[in-house]
């Protein structure tokens, strides 16, 4: 494995940290009081900025680097996607993760030459906004317990059923929908992929708000929703769990993750050295110092991670292990937990502190505090994600369910 980079790598790099240094700078305030991913759910004048980074990359060439350039794409290699992809973190720039990093991958693994032609573009340009059909009621991380079908009538799919957990469906035109097809079918056996139109007749979307009342996630529901059988990714029924398996593993793969938590990081190495407690810096206190030492060298070893499973999805041509990027997804979020401890501890009082003159850079070790738990449950827990590597990673055998009377 090298990582080394190429010429040409090295100079699209500093290209992409110049035109994030410069664009961010024109971020609205409220961008800022909130992680980058919430905050364009929560905020009108985040979505409105997230909406205009998406032109800008459009503009650039630069949404889908490694997608190909009849797709919209611009040809080049995960490599250069993923320089872009840390660029864009490390400077808290806006990600498109349903559309670009999640479901267009798995259209241009799975879908047919047509859905490739018609789905791809829109979400390229930024014209579309996507959502995540996957977790209901009772399956979240065991998603193959799902109970919402799709039973086909004539050229239509009729959708019932209930989505929940749905990040940014109020902000989103399309969702991509894993449905039961195969009603007979138990677990992952008779699944399927479609791409649904939000604004079809039957669908009702359905606020699940924070504690504080912000708006990221929703209820979708489902009632006798008419969707074109073209949808149907991949145009074969029940073989929609290998196509979520693999779009989980573009979702787990962080390099994103890994930038965004060094960038809060230097954040708060600024914060040490310019912080006085007690007549002394924060950063000569040595507590201090070796902690914030272990978190640094704890994110070098994410960021190698992250960097293995790129070159794990280039050799494979996007389709990987699911133990490599379930082992950067549950480091991942245990680091980002960290993270937010350590900060929150060493700010003491003022590491509580939001929205407020008080508050040191912009309230943002309160808010990841209070989300940090998150991260070891969404998108699969980090029992899920260790269980993963024990059964595909390390070859153990797969743990059944014993059932009581």
């Amino acid at each position: 494995m090298d990582y080394n980079l190429t010429k040409q790598q090295i100079a699209l790099k500093k290209e992409f940290e110049h035109f994030f240094q410069e664009e961010m700078k024109k971020a609205p305030p409220e961008y800022w009081q909130s992680g980058q991913f919430e905050t364009v759910y929560i905020s009108d004048a985040g979505w409105e900025f997230y909406k205009y980074m998406k032109g800008r990359y459009a503009e650039k060439g630069w949404a889908a680097l490694a997608w190909p350039i009849e797709y919209g794409g611009a040809g080049l290699t995960l490599m250069e996607q993923l320089l872009f992809d840390e660029a864009q973190s490390l400077y808290g720039a806006p990600r498109d993760i349903y559309g670009i990093r999640m479901f267009g991958q798995a259209v241009l693994v799975f879908a047919t030459e047509e859905q490739r032609k018609r789905i791809l573009p829109p979400i390229v340009s930024g014209e579309i906004q996507y959502c995540q059909g996957w977790s209901e009621p009772n399956a979240g991380s065991d998603l193959a317990a799902l109970t919402t079908t799709a039973v086909r009538d004539g050229n239509e799919y009729v959708v019932n059923g209930q989505k929940t957990w749905t990040s940014g469906a109020h902000r989103s035109d399309k969702i991509f929908l894993l449905a039961r097809t195969d009603p007979n079918s138990s677990r992952g056996e008779g699944l399927s992929v479609f791409n649904v139109d939000l604004k079809l007749p039957g669908i009702e979307i359905r606020p699940v708000h924070f504690m504080n009342g912000d708006h990221v996630f929703n209820e979708v529901y489902f009632t006798d929703v008419r969707v074109p059988a073209s949808e149907l990714i991949g145009g074969e029924e029940n073989d929609g769990w290998r196509q979520t398996r693999a779009t989980m593993n573009f979702e787990r793969s962080l390099i994103a993750f890994f930038a965004g938590t060094r960038r809060r990081l230097d954040e708060f190495i600024e914060y040490v050295k310019t912080t006085k407690r007690d007549g002394r810096y924060l950063a000569e206190n040595p507590i201090i110092r070796h902690k914030i030492a272990q978190l640094h060298v704890d994110i070098e070893v994410g960021r190698s991670l992250a960097y293995s499973t790129a070159f794990a999805e280039l050799s494979g041509n996007m389709l990987f292990s699911a133990a490599a990027a379930s082992e950067s997804r549950v480091f991942g979020g245990e680091l980002y937990q960290r993270v937010a401890n350590v900060t929150t501890e060493i700010m003491g009082l003022y590491g509580q502190v939001e929205s407020s003159r008080w508050a040191p850079l912009h309230g943002i070790a309160s808010d990841g505090y209070q989300f940090n738990i998150g991260f070891n449950i969404g998108g699969g827990t980090s029992e899920i994600q260790r269980n993963i590597i024990a059964w595909i990673g390390l070859g153990m055998p797969r743990l059944k369910t014993v059932k009581t009377k």
